[in-house]
């Protein structure tokens, strides 16, 4: 039998702690602790090199049933769609209005935080609707 193994998303990103955090609101996620001798995590970068401060984050589900996130930073900027995206399930089980309802409040809630609303994928045959969005740094997730 096959062992089950952990997955963690990484991201690329200019400011990781910017986008860590965006998602922990988003997720509901939380930072890990500071290392050992530091009381926050900004005394930490503080004590580091310049060229190393903010050079990642890291995001994790409370309850450990997601996904760790780690952010890293890296220098070349976003160009292109991303190849794999995040759905944030918001409208699981709801169908037609209940479900749309459910994803404008998520959207809603989002937008303060620096998500940006893309277009909405009204449902067909096959799927139910969904909500393309980016996050502060242009990521594509759906709200689905």
């Amino acid at each position: 039998m096959t062992k089950i193994r952990q997955v963690q998303v990484t991201f690329d990103c200019a400011d990781p702690e910017r986008v860590g955090r965006f998602w922990c609101e988003v997720l509901g996620y939380v930072a890990p602790e500071p290392p050992e001798g530091f009381d926050s995590w900004d005394a930490y970068n503080a004590s580091l090199p310049a060229e190393e401060r903010n050079a990642w984050f890291a995001a994790s589900d409370p309850t450990g049933a997601g996904p760790r996130l780690y952010f890293q930073r890296v220098p070349e900027g976003k160009v292109a769609k991303n190849r794999l995206h995040l759905d944030v399930r918001v409208g699981t089980g709801l169908v037609g209005e209940e479900r749309l309802a459910a994803l404008e409040a998520e959207c809603a809630r989002l937008l303060p935080l620096g998500a940006v609303r893309g277009r909405l994928l009204p449902a067909d045959e096959e799927n139910e609707s969904c909500l393309n969005m980016q996050d502060v740094e242009g990521n594509e997730f759906c709200l689905d």
